[in-house]
């Protein structure tokens, strides 16, 4: 029977569907740590109580690509180059998604409207990483070799996601809550898409390397598409709700450090 914890399994317990799995996460998370550093730096002056924030958030999310990183090695593996059609940081962008790269490689201090499309973006992404996690932590965070990493990094993108609750509401009571809305909503029903693409893209070449059968694939996929489907209709709207957390202020000290992990 397919159950997401069967297949992580077979991802788990295979050097190469490991390697492509850590070597694709490793790399997202690399740029989304450069990215946050970057709008750190070129915030406008009117939003630099943010900065230390989004510093905190990128550098979680180098953290994370470390520990990535250092699971392969580990078990004595290297990264691999990451296949385009996988690339869900780059996807995004390219679909106009957050702030361009080009943009963040400048010097000019971005508007306060970039700033809302940036937490925009951020709350729409660290949902669906938070649910992943969260995943993960139920099926593995007492897994001996993934457990550890795994609680960890769950804690550190829910932290992430109240941030963008809490920044984004903060300037829905200052007179954004239009863009605000129309943004979050943009953002969603892209990045739903681009879930889809990547999971088929990753689904495929897993199963080239596990060699699993033809009515299995087929399984998966319409599975993928289902999944699609209701979030196209419905499920979107989790991605764009705005709640005041529980915990305030969740990136406001430094990173937590990941010694032994990476």
């Amino acid at each position: 029977m397919l159950s997401a914890k069967s297949l992580f399994q077979e991802i788990l317990d295979n050097d190469e569907s490991f390697r492509l799995f850590c070597s694709i996460a490793a790399g997202g998370e690399a740029q989304g740590g450069w990215e946050n550093g970057r709008i750190a730096a070129l915030l406008p002056d009117k939003c630099r109580e943010l900065a230390p924030k989004a510093a905190r958030h990128g550098a979680d999310e180098d953290k994370h690509g470390r520990i990535f990183t250092a699971l392969l090695k580990k078990r004595g593996l290297s990264p691999v180059s990451v296949p385009d059609d996988t690339d869900y940081t780059m996807l995004l962008e390219r679909r106009g998604i957050g702030l361009a790269h080009t943009r963040l490689r400048g010097d000019e201090p971005l508007t306060e409207r970039e700033v809302v499309v940036y937490l925009a973006h951020s709350r729409v992404t660290e949902q669906r990483a938070s649910e992943q996690m969260r995943l993960l932590c139920r099926h593995f965070g007492d897994h001996p070799e993934l457990g550890r990493a795994v609680r960890m990094i769950s804690a550190d993108e829910d932290n992430h996601l109240a941030y963008c609750h809490e920044e984004l509401l903060r300037l829905a009571r200052a007179g954004h809550g239009p863009v605000i809305q129309r943004v979050l909503r943009e953002c969603a029903l892209a990045e739903i898409r681009v879930y889809r693409d990547v999971s088929l893209a990753v689904m495929s070449r897993m199963g080239a390397v596990l060699g699993w059968p033809r009515p299995k694939a087929k399984a998966l996929q319409a599975g993928i598409h289902a999944v699609y489907a209701y979030e196209r209709l419905t499920g979107w709207r989790r991605m764009v709700s705005l709640t005041m957390p529980r915990r305030r202020n969740a990136l406001g000290g430094p990173a937590v450090a990941a010694p032994g992990l990476a």
